[in-house]
């Protein structure tokens, strides 16, 4: 997620705890989805869709985050 932010992830998961829990569970959705995909869990579409749209909202939120901590540095 995010790679070109890599630098400016890292320092919010250690100084965020906001950041860090968005991040943790976008990760964990992310999981949960390619196990899906690979036949190693068994979701309905309704339930997988479901944990696409909170992986997005969360990606969002992410990326929000992200820009208001690089306008701070800027400041």
């Amino acid at each position: 997620m995010f790679h070109e932010y890599r630098e400016e992830i890292s320092e919010l998961k250690v100084s965020n705890n906001r950041f860090a829990k968005i991040f943790e569970l976008h990760n964990e959705l992310d999981q949960k989805a390619k196990d899906v995909d690979e036949g190693r869990l068994a979701l309905s579409d309704a339930e997988l869709a479901e944990i696409k749209r909170k992986k997005l909202a969360l990606k969002d939120e992410a990326l929000l985050l992200i820009k208001e901590y690089i306008k701070s540095k800027e400041s």
